[in-house]
């Protein structure tokens, strides 16, 4: 009966919060989880869940030495899960107290430097068909901040080049539309004129950046591109494409863009998230400080 239960609250989410299917399969792996551990204890009807059972499963995921993210995640999807079930009428009282609610500190993300990224967009030979389409994927990916599954899941139509824009459909299936510097519309016009044809070997696609098999750009083919113009391009750290994401907001944030405007070029549901951004910049700013004031 629970995972009838699950099952239902997975679908009420998905008409009612409009969540992401990354999201809502992450809520299913964490609450099939539960279900196991809640089997475990022979508790198999909703009004049997009680705060030792909520507890009993915390206490698991500690043993497990999950990572304290990964933990936190799990019991977000309980905590809903129960709320979902009081609302509902399965459960006559709510056990959620006895879960603690302190959550793990943020992780500031990681950026690169306007050196370091300039290195990584000098790296691929725009004399070659392949290596044009990386420039443009590239500079497209810096110029509007994209998440890598928007960037390989954009259309031909997606990108107005006349107007200077690209239409993304982001998290939660919602629409943004993020400007496109001159830069990026140069060398995705080259990309279009030059390459694109030929890489479709005569098939029609909508998808606008293609592999040499014609096929759609996937997200791993991209890391991996981009793992290998960083490292000709001598960069020392691990370089991933969302760390082009943070340098954007980092950028624009440094230059004085300011918060609201991120958020919308970024589409973060809340400004919290984007806010996150101002501490790299704090931090920025502060080694500039020791680096050049005479009594820092």
């Amino acid at each position: 009966m629970i995972d009838y239960h699950i099952q239902r609250f997975l679908d009420h989410i998905a008409l009612e919060r409009g969540l992401a299917n990354k999201t809502l399969e992450a809520y299913g792996r964490d609450l099939a989880q539960f279900m196991v551990f809640l089997e475990e204890c022979e508790v198999t009807e909703p009004c049997a869940i009680d705060e030792k059972c909520l507890l009993g499963f915390l206490e698991r995921l500690h043993r497990e030495k999950m990572a304290p993210a990964s933990v936190a995640r799990k019991m977000t999807a309980v905590r809903c899960f129960i709320k979902y079930l009081c609302a509902e009428r399965e459960m006559d009282k709510s056990p959620l107290n006895a879960i603690p609610t302190a959550r793990p500190a943020r992780k500031l993300p990681k950026s690169m430097d306007i050196d370091e990224v300039g290195r990584l967009l000098k790296a691929p030979n725009i004399g070659e068909e392949l290596g044009l389409r990386d420039r443009a994927m590239i500079e497209l990916l810096y110029a509007t901040g994209l998440r890598v599954s928007e960037l390989v899941g954009l259309k031909t139509d997606d990108v107005n080049l006349k107007m200077g824009f690209v239409r993304c459909i982001g998290k939660g299936s919602k629409e943004r539309v993020v400007p496109l510097g001159e830069i990026a519309v140069h060398l995705v016009e080259a990309y279009l004129d030059r390459v694109r044809g030929r890489l479709a070997k005569g098939e029609r696609s909508e998808y606008l950046f293609l592999s040499k098999l014609g096929q759609p750009m996937s997200r791993v083919m991209f890391w991996k591109i981009i793992r290998k113009y960083a490292a000709e391009a001598g960069i020392k750290k691990t370089i991933t494409p969302h760390m082009l994401r943070h340098s954007f907001a980092a950028h624009l944030l440094e230059r004085g863009a300011d918060l609201r405007s991120l958020q919308e070029m970024l589409g973060h549901a809340s400004i919290a998230t984007t806010e996150i951004y101002t501490h790299v910049t704090r931090d920025h700013l502060r080694e500039i400080y020791k680096e050049t004031h005479p009594r820092a």
